[in-house]
């Protein structure tokens, strides 16, 4: 399938390539629209019973969230001095007449309610509400931001400080936004300066970034697809254009290195573009399936936040590998031995034969024990801090702790009981005439441990309402807790329990339930993806066992650095809050999965293609790892500075993305493909191969 594939695309190259220019234009032209329709929430599950219960309480008792907490402090006196509470009401005025404000509430003009004072006597609340719909996160952060523009800061008499959920969702999404545009303006120069040194052309260098391009162009069509139907993140863009030039630089590597392999071989351009396409082209389609069914995981989760990652994987997974299979074969059929046109380094050109890959190789598989020995306890140390991950969600403290909205946060948290905008919600549906049942039920719920006061029973209509006051922090395992031990209270029948801390509970466990399906369609697809691919019931098996420890050690890596506040000096200083947040966790871990196998499957069908020649099993891994070690390493380098780059961002969990995928990808490309692998398959001998007659029908050698 792939040779005739070669032959087509010889045939008619200048074709293909226009008309796969022309096609990547018009997307990427009609993707760009896609820009204002993105999302910036998405981390509920809105199949919910908190999500329920959220719009019971807003449809029905016409409930509101404070769209900004306004702190106002006197710093010296008591908000009770006359000078004080005139200022205050004449800020409290000027909010009011504010684009996007529906009314306010304040210490002030509530006649000094108790819960809007704080603990010293010397600030006291003012809540912003805004008639804008409680979903729409993109024109909440707009108020929240103009109302932080225009207020915070000193004032006559008193300092202003805005927080809340409008305030704190536009600091971090603007800092992403201003921090990537820094990362990747440093990382796109460094990248193709190294991709020169690695190509040794200049002509070369710039095929990763033509494949790389042309996938991004391609996905923000498909995110304006789905934008028409449903809500997509807005830091999908982020994966979208680091996973679009990493595999960029993975396929072209890749198919590039064997297309001048065949020419300095004596072949013709055609015969050249054809073995390319039959070899590197089907490497890069299942190494590229591989990526897209793990990417795809991230659709099972009920968290539109993941499954916008989800989403953009799959769009720049499937372009990258068009872009990699038709459209540079094309270009390279164009471009024949112009391709190592503009000379910079001549060795890159010509690789060796037999180089330090395959003595590595042959050193490691003479002792093979030894070697495993060695890796796996170095993987154990690494992955030993795992035992005190803890997680949490995106709140103020993924900002850098100058940034005033962080600074505004601190503020309600430390000074303030902090008890506002975050109560847990009791509706029960047709409550009214089972009232007694409602009482016996509130009476347990003061009795659970982090419980401090049950408000009165609020009724409209046929329901029933009453706020739940806790103490521990609503979006914290301690508040799980909580939720968990009210919930598994006897209740009245239809009862639903919301809030911050039971939106945060349905969540996690949301995403502890769709983990298991996820990580079984993981490990069953690519089983057999590779199963097809080698024709082995070993290798896969051993692939997925050796990803799964690199995996381990990764996370544990994260928590020693982001829970247990090591190597600030290396990945920039954050706030250490003792756990992390449980999404982001899930796309490294996801993507670094992925990209891992991407380089498995570069190793073995070069190792495979070796031993199907005839080689014995030490010199079709000494000669597979020389051929393909020196691409693997070279794009993951590549590929790790692209995501290194996120960690200059100032937001935590940025900061743990870029780190966390930069870190599997080195570590999977040095000790586990390079040591592992080889002393694993020397272990192992020529039963690397075997699978049972029966099963052999099923690979792509049959």
């Amino acid at each position: 399938m792939f040779e005739k594939l070669g032959k087509f695309i010889v045939k008619r190259s200048k074709l293909v390539l226009l008309s796969f220019i022309i096609t990547t234009i018009i997307a990427g032209a009609v993707g760009s629209l896609s820009f204002g329709r993105l999302d910036s929430g998405g981390y509920s599950d809105l199949n919910s019973d908190s999500a329920k219960a959220a719009k019971y309480v807003v449809d029905v008792f016409g409930a509101e969230e404070p769209v900004v907490v306004m702190v106002v402090d006197s710093a010296s006196s008591t908000i009770d001095d006359p000078a004080v509470a005139s200022t205050a009401i004449e800020i409290e005025k000027k909010i009011q007449n504010h684009e996007g404000v529906s009314k306010t509430f304040s210490y002030w003009s509530t006649g000094g309610s108790p819960t809007m004072k704080s603990k010293d006597g010397k600030a006291g609340f003012i809540l912003v509400y805004s008639d804008i719909d409680a979903f729409d996160w993109d024109a909440l952060s707009a108020v929240g931001a103009s109302l932080q523009e225009e207020f915070d800061g000193k004032y006559k008499n008193v300092q202003i400080y805005a927080s809340g959920a409008g305030v704190i969702t536009y600091a971090i999404n603007h800092k992403i936004e201003k921090d990537l545009i820094l990362a990747e303006s440093i990382a796109i120069p460094l990248t193709f300066l190294l991709l020169v040194f690695v190509f040794g052309a200049l002509v070369a260098s710039a095929t990763p970034l033509f494949v790389g391009v042309t996938a991004i162009l391609g996905s923000f069509f498909i995110i304006y697809l789905l934008t028409l139907f449903t809500n997509v993140s807005v830091f999908a863009l982020n994966l979208i254009t680091g996973l679009g030039l990493g595999l960029g630089i993975d396929y072209a590597l890749l198919m590039v290195n064997r297309f001048r392999e065949e020419l300095h071989n004596g072949h013709s351009v055609e015969e050249s573009v054809v073995t390319t396409v039959a070899t590197a082209g089907k490497t890069v389609f299942y190494s590229g399936l591989t990526v897209f069914v793990t990417m795809a995981s991230l659709l099972f989760f009920p968290l539109e936040f993941l499954k916008s990652f989800g989403y953009a994987g799959v769009a720049v997974i499937t372009f990258a590998v068009i872009g990699a299979v038709i459209a540079l074969p094309a270009l390279l059929a164009v471009l024949g031995e112009k391709v190592d046109k503009g000379v910079i380094r001549k060795s890159a050109i010509t690789p060796k034969e037999d180089g330090r890959w395959a003595h590595t190789a042959r050193n490691v598989m003479q002792r093979p024990v030894p070697v495993v020995i060695a890796c796996l306890v170095v993987l154990g140390i690494m992955a030993a801090p795992v035992t005190n991950i803890s997680f949490a969600q995106v709140d103020s403290r993924v900002l850098p702790a100058s940034n005033p909205a962080a600074i505004a946060s601190q503020i309600v948290d430390t000074r303030f009981d902090g008890l506002i905008g975050s109560p847990i919600e009791v509706v029960v549906p047709n409550g009214v005439g089972r009232e007694g049942e409602v009482t016996s039920f509130l009476d347990k719920v003061k009795n659970v441990e982090g419980i401090v006061r049950v408000g009165a029973i609020e009724t409209y209509k046929q329901d029933i309402r009453v706020q739940v006051i806790s103490s521990v922090p609503s979006r914290s395992t301690d508040s799980m807790k909580v939720i968990h031990d009210i919930r598994d209270l006897e209740q009245p029948s239809g009862t639903l329990i919301g809030g911050a801390a039971a939106d945060f509970t349905d969540s996690q466990d949301g995403i502890a339930r769709t983990l298991p399906l996820a990580l079984g369609w993981i490990a069953l697809t690519v089983l057999i993806l590779i199963f097809v691919f080698t024709g082995s019931i070993i290798l896969p098996i051993k692939a997925v066992i050796l990803n799964a420890l690199s995996l381990v050690a990764t996370l544990g890596a994260i928590t020693w650095i982001f829970i247990d506040g090591h190597l600030k000096w290396l990945v920039g200083d954050f706030t250490v809050t003792g756990a992390v947040d449980t999404g982001s966790i899930i796309l490294v871990a996801v993507v670094a999965f992925g990209l891992s196998m991407d380089y498995e499957l570069f190793l073995l069908s070069r190792i495979k293609e070796e031993h199907d020649a005839g080689r014995s099993n030490i010199e079709s891994v000494a000669t597979g790892l020389q051929r393909s070690a020196r691409i693997i390493t070279a794009a993951a380098g590549l590929l790790a500075i692209v995501f290194a780059s996120f960690m200059l961002s100032g937001v935590t969990s940025i900061k743990m993305l870029g780190f966390g995928v930069a870190f599997a990808i080195l570590l999977d490309a040095t000790l586990i493909r390079a040591l592992l692998v080889p002393a694993l398959m020397r272990l192992f001998g020529e039963r690397n191969w075997w699978a049972p007659k029966a099963m052999k029908r099923f690979t792509l050698d049959h």
